[in-house]
């Protein structure tokens, strides 16, 4: 009898060890659920999107305030600058950018010394300038001082004698607006080209030969028409001492 309770005993301790480790449903570890693969493939761009870093975008810097006007771009020339490059062009015998430079109404006056006759002295437009060097045509431009005889002669020679007859380029003194040189002839400039509306660029060269006494002397002036703030060549008188 106490062999058959024994056994009845450890049969029940058994199931009671077994219930305890199967557990309550509720108190199972469910298994982790896999989301499906269209919400894993919404999910991962999100997630890759939030560990990147964002780009900074940088801003367009305006010019500064205290930026010189000479730095920017697309602003005129000085006259002091439209006369160097003039003088250069005139140096090299390039009719071409005289013409470029010439004013698109009124050409540009030669005058051989200091007086500009409006009456006399001749005046080229711009299509009459480019092939001016190369002209060969013969031309009255006035009369020589002291002696009083035609100056006749094709331009390129008027050019030797009466306008790049030294080389102002290198080595003349430059004023804006003020005559260096002068000598007997009468200077009427700013009564032709009032300041108002023309500045001109005076090149002189001071007598270097001491058996001349200082009367070798040269000045080339350029006159400019002032259009707002840009300028146009209008004038190319030339001066010396004369008797």
């Amino acid at each position: 009898m106490m062999i058959k309770n024994i056994s009845w005993m450890a049969v029940l301790t058994v199931v009671l060890l077994l219930a305890a480790c199967s557990g309550s449903p509720e108190a199972a570890t469910e298994p982790q659920k896999q989301k499906p693969p269209q919400e894993q493939a919404q999910e991962q761009p999100q997630e890759q999107a939030e560990e990147q870093p964002q780009e900074q975008v940088q801003e367009p810097q305006e010019p500064s305030q205290n930026q010189p006007l000479d730095d920017l771009e697309g602003q005129p020339p000085t006259v002091t600058e439209a006369a160097t490059t003039v003088m250069r062009s005139l140096k090299n015998g390039d009719m071409s950018q005289i013409a470029a430079w010439a004013h698109a109404e009124k050409g540009v006056r030669f005058s051989p010394y200091a007086y500009v006759d409006t009456k006399t002295d001749l005046v080229f437009k711009r299509d009459e300038l480019e092939g001016l060097m190369k002209d060969p045509t013969e031309r009255v431009w006035r009369t020589f001082a002291g002696s009083g005889e035609l100056i006749k002669m094709p331009y390129a020679e008027y050019h030797k004698q009466f306008v790049y007859d030294v080389d102002f380029l290198e080595d003349a003194e430059i004023s804006v607006n003020k005559v260096l040189g002068e000598g007997t002839t009468i200077n009427n400039l700013n009564e032709v080209y009032p300041a108002d509306q023309y500045d001109f660029v005076d090149y002189y060269i001071r007598g270097t030969d001491p058996g001349a006494d200082g009367m070798d002397w040269r000045s080339l002036r350029l006159v400019f028409e002032k259009i707002g703030p840009d300028h146009a060549l209008v004038g190319i008188v030339h001066d010396q001492w004369t008797p």
